[in-house]
């Protein structure tokens, strides 16, 4: 008789029942999550390489047939294009942020779950880089947005027609 051989899969299945049966739902979960996460990666490569096999690498010549280059003026860069402190906002903002965070998550660990004094001060810092990255974020976005929308106006204004009154 010729021995028995076990192929990898088999081995990799055994192993998944195993581990189904030592976790439980867990390794039910664990198992599903690894095959899709398998699945989609060979998926992903395949429609990737049947993509990259099918295009027309020369698009010089294609574009070059269907319509004549036009060169459009250079266009004036933004402020949000531009490489520029954000304002006095940011650094504020992310300071309050952090103070408040910090404070917040001493206060918390030390009267909701009794801890140390070494581990509220702990969880207050942790608060604190929390709440300070917090603060940068929310500033960051509103002084974005504020200056998208005060440049868009601008630009809208400079672009109106004046009408002429009858």
């Amino acid at each position: 008789m010729r021995p028995v051989t076990y192929s990898w899969l088999i081995v990799v299945v055994g192993i998944a029942c195993a581990a189904i049966g030592w976790l439980g739902v867990a390794g039910w979960i664990a198992v599903v999550v690894a095959v899709a996460s398998v699945g989609m990666h060979v998926a992903g490569n395949a429609l990737g390489t049947s993509l990259r096999e099918s295009t027309d690498r020369d698009l010089v010549r294609v574009r070059s047939a269907r319509q004549p280059s036009v060169t459009l003026p250079q266009a004036r860069p933004t402020r949000l294009e531009r490489h520029q402190s954000l304002g006095r906002l940011v650094p504020v903002s992310a300071g309050i942020g952090a103070t408040c965070g910090g404070i917040a998550g001493a206060v918390a660990l030390g009267t909701l779950a009794s801890s140390s004094l070494a581990g509220a001060l702990l969880g207050g810092v942790s608060s604190a880089v929390i709440g300070g990255l917090l603060g940068f974020l929310v500033a960051s976005c509103i002084e974005v947005i504020r200056v998208s929308i005060r440049e868009a106006v601008a630009a809208e204004q400079s672009h109106a027609v004046p009408q002429r009154s009858p």
